[in-house]
């Protein structure tokens, strides 16, 4: 009896610590962990979305680059992490979709992580040299089928979004060609300039500074409606390859567990954030879509995650894509 009665005073005690500290939550300083490593998009995206949070929040929110091994690293430590709100992580879709299905990972990237909220996305662009004689998306495909596995698309390696885009065009369009991977965006986008491969598929701001020198020919964003910064770009569905849908999408995740009450404050944060004309321009020009407001709630994460992966895992495991 007196065993029961330490356990049940213990368990009434761990409730009321946990409900004390999401009533005066944040008390201290909060962590984002960057899974890679500083000055990329991810980097500067979190940085960016930190400084205004801390304003709502009333705390230091400071950004930790914890790279390695396509993000896992860092996204593992926030898995491990105690639940209390201090210890969160920005990630991506590679990070919380692919990497579940290409790496052996010690923790489910679904289910080990609480839902903050969703922040920006930004689609690919299709774009090839202008040795490649197609002047739209549609003679690009003809030109693809009447040159099979003769063509080549540039990718920063195994399960990068421009790998698994490769693969949807290949699926939608009936087409083969080569994939040549690099260490990184922009080695593959390099050897396209130079005109070593042919075509690629990156991020949009990494494609429109060459695409407005005429240097990269544009065919298509990977989107269903048009980036603001490049209104002239069809999307793929106006070019003629209806469902080539793909965006790296940003979202911020705390460990399992954590109370709901911390994630409300947290997404509160996160919306008053994007709330931000300076914020929203930031992002802007980071070639970002700042999702609408209906769907900055953990639920709506939760279900385009899922999503996500229910979209993808079929695709990426049929390729038999697994990190080296």
């Amino acid at each position: 009896m007196k065993t029961l009665f330490s356990a049940v005073a213990v368990a009434a005690i761990l409730s009321s610590s946990i409900s004390a500290t999401a009533e005066t939550y944040p008390a201290h300083a909060i962590t984002i962990i960057v899974p890679f490593a500083a000055g990329g998009a991810t980097d500067t995206i979190g940085r960016t979305i930190a400084e205004r949070m801390r304003v709502t929040l009333g705390q230091p929110v400071i950004v930790e680059n914890v790279g390695g091994a396509n993000g896992t690293i860092g996204v593992g430590r926030v898995a491990s992490a105690v639940p209390d709100g201090y210890t969160i992580s920005i990630g991506h879709w590679s990070t919380h979709v692919v990497n579940g299905a290409v790496y052996s990972l010690p923790y489910d990237v679904l289910k080990d992580f609480a839902p903050i909220s969703l922040i920006s996305d930004s689609p690919l662009i299709v774009v090839s040299n202008n040795a490649v004689p197609a002047k739209n998306l549609q003679e690009l495909v003809a030109w693809l089928k009447a040159n099979p596995d003769k063509a080549t698309l540039a990718t920063p390696g195994a399960g990068s979004p421009h790998h698994i885009a490769g693969l949807l065009l290949q699926k939608l369009t009936g087409t083969q060609f080569r994939f040549v991977p690099y260490r990184g965006g922009a080695p593959a986008l390099q050897d396209v300039l130079a005109g070593h491969t042919d075509i690629t598929m990156p991020i949009a701001i990494a494609a429109l500074p060459f695409v407005r020198t005429g240097k990269l020919r544009a065919y298509a964003v990977t989107a269903k409606t048009r980036l603001d910064a490049a209104p002239d770009i069809p999307t793929v569905d106006e070019a003629g390859v209806t469902g080539l849908h793909i965006s790296v999408w940003h979202a911020l995740w705390a460990p399992k567990g954590t109370p709901y009450n911390i994630i409300a404050k947290l997404n509160a944060a996160v919306n008053d954030a994007l709330e931000d004309p300076k914020v929203r321009q930031r992002l802007a020009d980071l070639g970002q879509n700042i999702f609408p407001r209906n769907d900055l709630t953990p639920d709506a994460l939760r279900i385009r995650q899922q999503a996500e992966i229910d979209k993808w895992w079929p695709i990426i495991k049929a390729a038999k894509i697994r990190a080296e």
